[in-house]
């Protein structure tokens, strides 16, 4: 069964937890196969209109949808121009409540690359750690960090 660190006078049960742990996995399912797909302006309105994307490949954090829409199209001629396709899964999502009404998860992130006619392979594993509100009835990521495992283990052996 699924436990939760709920928020101090939360009433919330453990089954309105795992219908909302639920709502979220498919928040991220969605979400990452728009991104796959190169939907940019569908994927960029799952976030906030002032959210922040934060990633250790990028000289600075991409700031808002139309920021993040240019980022999906710069990938997409990039991968165009390899030849390869990438797929990413996300899962052992951690999810929390916070007591404003925010969520913050932490999810771990595989990223599959398929080359032109050959085998696909991890070409990184990755951490999200993302901050979710709730605006207009729906789910948005308002802040997003990711963490690469093989630069993150560069950087430690490094110091």
């Amino acid at each position: 069964m699924l436990r939760a660190v709920e928020p101090a006078g939360s009433q919330e049960s453990q089954e309105e937890f795992g219908a909302l742990y639920a709502r979220i996995q498919q928040f991220y399912a969605h979400q990452m196969q728009l991104f796959d797909n190169h939907d940019a302006e569908r994927w960029a309105g799952t976030f906030t209109e002032d959210a922040v994307f934060a990633v250790p490949t990028l000289d600075e954090p991409v700031r808002g949808r139309a920021g993040l829409a240019a980022n999906v199209r710069r990938n997409k001629i990039q991968q165009e121009r390899s030849g390869e396709q990438l797929r990413h899964w996300i899962g052992m999502l951690d999810l929390q409540p916070q007591a404003d009404g925010t969520l913050h998860t932490r999810a771990y992130a595989l990223v599959y690359a398929t080359p032109r006619g050959g085998e696909s392979k991890v070409s990184r594993t990755c951490v999200l750690q993302d901050v979710l509100v709730r605006t207009r009835g729906k789910w948005r990521t308002r802040s997003r960090l990711v963490t690469r495992d093989d630069l993150a283990l560069a950087t430690e052996s490094a110091a």
